[in-house]
């Protein structure tokens, strides 16, 4: 027989039970006493199976660490009795704590009973959940939420079963999950929750959320369909609720992370005013995007309008608020998932035209219109173009799309629209997508073919003096590498904006051979510079003969071989090898991080 094991006290603290008495047989490992530490109970077991020899406490008695709390005595063979490991059945019923956890989230799934009507009618009107948008952007069982038990602020005036049931999540889901498996943020507004309004308590999780990408420099997914802010929220006491910090850490995010916002349905207000705060914006056919929804415009004493009536596609998309439109939910997740491609810093799998096609393209009549997106998807990897702001400043294509696997952003001159003169609106759409490649570290590549800038009496009501100028102190700001191509007209100060400021900016400037050239457009140069040698001509016939011999001899001196001689361009190139000569150039680049930790710049310009 072993002598007498002595149990004692492993921490300090006060007996609160003490389950055996003497002469108790105890198996090994059964509590003998039980301590309060901290107010957390800290069961002490017995080493050994026996009897109960002696028990020096009482409960309510205070022991220091060591001190002896029970003696038992060995029983010899049946000393190892009661270490059997316990065994768990991993089939039962949840117990009571996890089974509240579990039923509580049933609230936030579609098919909940208090949503399934809800979201029948929403699939009805042709569109998606926001649960479900965030289980086709999302890669599968990769989406972290936080912030799902949240309900409105309104337990003065609702019971709680009911918040519970009717505002999961106080309608705004969020968090980070993977998108082709890197990280990305998500704000998803949820339509069926009092009508995707921003209420006291998502605001508070956008605000968690945007500090959290801030920190962690992941893209953010805004999915902004709602009604703006909601006045029903009594339980946290404010006036006018001005002092919420959403929009200012949301813009804070400019030029740190990509973002791209989603609007589908109805958009007003406050989450008008975030989407705007978007790098890109997404929209769906049938949405409607505005400042102030129709309650706001009613009580401004502005009229009855009909919420479709506000900002519908047809307006946001030509006037340059939306960046891309999609049919349907569905297509506009998937332009979400294509967009964040671009800021992937692997190569991907490529495919390309046969680049021969691109010596066809432009014509060799100098004065015949060509497509140039023609001459950018052949140029580009195959499927890889993704072209922002179609409908708006249409004199200039702009579009993120991949050379070799390698994400480019893409400027390019339209000379079927003004015969590629660059007017204000296209100016303000250049410059702000060469902030937005600039602010991520993609490469621009420039490919013009333009008069000029647009002159006339009313194109100066558009203010174009200053925003023609943001071309030049945008390119004369950025950090990235920048190479020119020279489709075929290059005049004058357009031309040096297509090219960063001048011909020399460029990391690369090059011309395919159908390149012309001029300080102006030249017959506007002849007349300038020989009024007076064709006011002396008399004759009418003879004065333009001598016209058209001037402006031949400034095509013949303007012409890409001439340019080249004179080191004003870097060479005249065969446009099929305009590919390869990109690439050598972004090959011996600097690189450019995509994901900075800190601005490249402080901010992209919403507009």
């Amino acid at each position: 027989m072993d002598a007498t094991a002595e149990v004692r006290a492993p921490v300090p603290g006060a007996v609160v039970r003490v389950p055996v008495t003497v002469g108790e047989a105890v198996r090994a490992g059964d509590t003998v006493v039980l301590l309060e530490v901290m107010k957390m109970e800290h069961p002490v077991r017995t080493p050994v199976a026996g009897i109960v020899e002696h028990v020096a406490v009482e409960l309510g008695t205070s022991v220091g660490e060591g001190d002896l709390l029970v003696s038992v005595a060995p029983r010899g063979d049946d000393e190892r009795e009661g270490e059997k490991e316990q065994v768990v059945d991993l089939d039962a019923p949840p117990r009571a704590d996890l089974r509240e956890v579990l039923e509580r989230r049933r609230f936030l799934l579609d098919d909940s009973p208090a949503r399934v009507g809800r979201v029948a009618a929403r699939h009805a009107a042709g569109h998606r959940t926001v649960r479900e948008n965030l289980e086709d952007l999302f890669d599968e069982a990769s989406f972290e939420e936080w912030g799902g038990f949240v309900v409105a602020a309104q337990r003065s005036r609702r019971e709680l079963s009911e918040l519970i049931e009717r505002t999961p999540a106080d309608g705004m889901v969020a968090g980070i999950g993977r998108v082709a498996g890197r990280a990305v943020a998500v704000a998803g507004y949820d339509y069926l929750v009092l009508a995707g309004t921003q209420g006291a308590r998502n605001h508070q999780k956008k605000d968690r959320l945007f500090d959290i990408v801030e920190r962690l420099s992941t893209p953010l997914v805004l999915l902004a369909e709602g009604g703006g802010g909601r006045p029903g929220d009594t339980d946290m006491p404010s006036v006018a609720g001005l002092d919420t910090m959403a929009f200012a850490l949301f813009a804070r995010l400019s030029g740190l992370v990509p973002t791209v916002g989603v609007a589908n349905g109805f958009c007003f207000a406050g989450n008008a005013a975030l989407l705007g705060c978007c790098d890109v914006i997404i929209a769906t056919e049938d949405a409607s995007i505005g400042m102030g929804g129709p309650a706001m415009i009613e009580g401004g004493g502005l009229g009855v309008v009909e919420p479709e009536d506000i900002g519908p596609v047809s307006v946001q998309s030509p006037n340059g608020v939306v960046d891309l439109v999609a049919s349907d939910d569905a297509e506009a997740v998937g332009l979400v998932k294509q967009y964040l491609s671009y800021f992937d810093p692997e190569p991907r799998p490529w495919t390309c035209a046969d680049q021969r096609v691109l010596r066809h393209l432009v014509p060799e009549r100098r004065t015949v219109v060509y497509d140039v997106r023609r001459v950018v998807d052949v140029l580009c990897d195959t499927g890889s173009v993704l072209e922002l702001r179609r409908h708006h400043g249409v004199g200039i294509v702009t579009a993120l799309a991949r050379i070799e696997g390698r994400p480019i952003g893409l400027i390019a001159n339209d000379p079927a629209h003004l015969g590629g003169a660059i007017d204000a609106d296209a100016a303000d759409k250049a410059a702000r997508h060469v902030q937005l490649c600039d602010a991520f570290g993609i490469p621009l590549v420039s490919l013009c073919d333009t008069p000029g800038f647009m002159v006339g009496p009313e194109a100066e009501r558009s203010a174009q003096v200053r925003r023609f100028s943001r071309m030049f102190v945008t390119a004369a700001s950025i950090s990235v590498p920048y190479v020119t191509v020279v489709l075929r007209k290059g005049y004058g100060l357009g031309a040096q904006a297509m090219a960063g400021g001048s011909f020399h900016a460029s990391l690369l400037i090059v011309s395919w051979p159908t390149g012309e050239f001029g300080g102006m457009g030249l017959e506007g140069a002849v007349k300038l510079a020989w009024r007076r040698e064709l006011d002396a001509v008399a004759d009418p016939a003879e004065r333009q003969a001598l016209y058209d011999k001037l402006v031949a001899s400034m095509y013949e001196r303007g012409r890409a071989l001439s340019m080249a001689m004179h080191f004003e361009i870097d060479d005249v190139i065969d446009p099929a090898d305009t590919r390869r000569r990109i690439m050598n150039v972004l090959a011996i680049a600097p690189p450019a991080g995509r994901s900075p930790a800190s601005k490249r710049r402080p901010l992209v310009e919403p507009f």
